[in-house]
């Protein structure tokens, strides 16, 4: 379940770098600039997706405004950060067990 994130993919006239234009906006008006090894400590959706952009290992560093993301390659491919993007706001995968209603409720009240 969730809601797949969609995106445009462009190149940029740089050679190693990479645009993903969304569907939605991470984050507002503001710029965040995350690179490969920085620790990144926020817990909004601009801070989760950095995270599991540079887990890839493919990405020496990421910037994102508004619905733009702009990704410098450390290699020279990008494959698979399409899916990582996607998948930003699905949270039932095959594997996990979606929670019943009165665990839900149970959640909220408690």
């Amino acid at each position: 379940m969730g809601q797949p994130v969609t995106f445009l993919r462009t190149s940029s006239p740089r050679p190693g770098i990479v645009r993903f234009e969304l569907n939605r906006t991470l984050t507002g008006m503001g710029h965040e600039r995350y690179r490969a090894g920085q620790e990144i400590i926020g817990d909004r959706p601009c801070d989760e997706l950095a995270r599991r952009m540079l887990a890839t290992g493919r990405l020496s560093s990421v910037h994102m405004h508004g619905s733009v993301i702009t990704a410098e390659l450390a290699e020279g491919d990008d494959s698979g950060l399409g899916e990582v993007i996607a998948s930003l706001y699905t949270y039932y995968v095959p594997g996990v067990e979606i929670p019943s209603d009165e665990e839900l409720v149970a959640m909220v009240e408690g």
